[in-house]
């Protein structure tokens, strides 16, 4: 039988041990927070609405491929997490890494699944297009639906997609 002095000893570490789990987890979530706000805005939005070509792209990309399992817009469903709420504490390599590779978390309280998008043309050559959209839904710079205007497709996005698709 364990002493009573040892018992609360084993208690007491396990109870530090939790705080500092929770403590590192939540500065953790604030470190990606602010590493999230710091980057530079892959968007760019005039001052009458009208958006760059990528952000337009990446609101039709994230149409065909994401919005299946993430919802319209980018905000959940009952599948999957609303993007727009994941994106203010993802960096572009952490939105990358989960893109390309999948991600897997599954335990008694959690049930995630997302398939590995990286040999898919059609995400991967518009993934710096589906991030722009998503970060300005994120940062609230573009509403819910299609944008209203958007600039024209410049001939490097023409080049970029014809390369990447293989035309």
């Amino acid at each position: 039988m364990l002493s009573r002095g040892f018992r609360l000893f084993v208690l007491s570490s396990a109870f530090l041990l939790s705080v500092f789990l929770i403590t590192a987890d939540r500065s953790q979530a604030q470190d990606n927070t602010a590493a999230a706000a710091d980057e530079d805005k892959p968007y760019k939005i005039e001052a009458d609405g009208t958006v760059d070509w990528a952000t337009f792209s990446g609101f039709r990309r994230f149409n065909s491929e994401c919005f299946v399992c993430h919802g319209p817009d980018g905000v959940g469903s009952t599948f999957a997490p609303a993007l727009i709420d994941s994106l203010k504490t993802m960096t572009y390599e952490q939105f990358l890494d989960t893109v390309t590779n999948g991600k897997q978390e599954v335990n008694t309280a959690v049930q995630k699944k997302m398939p590995a998008f990286g040999t898919n043309p059609n995400v991967m050559c518009y993934i710096d297009d589906i991030y722009a959209y998503l970060k300005a839904r994120s940062d609230g710079k573009v509403g819910r639906g299609r944008p209203a205007k958007h600039a024209e497709k410049s001939q490097e996005a023409k080049d970029a997609e014809s390369a990447c698709m293989g035309n």
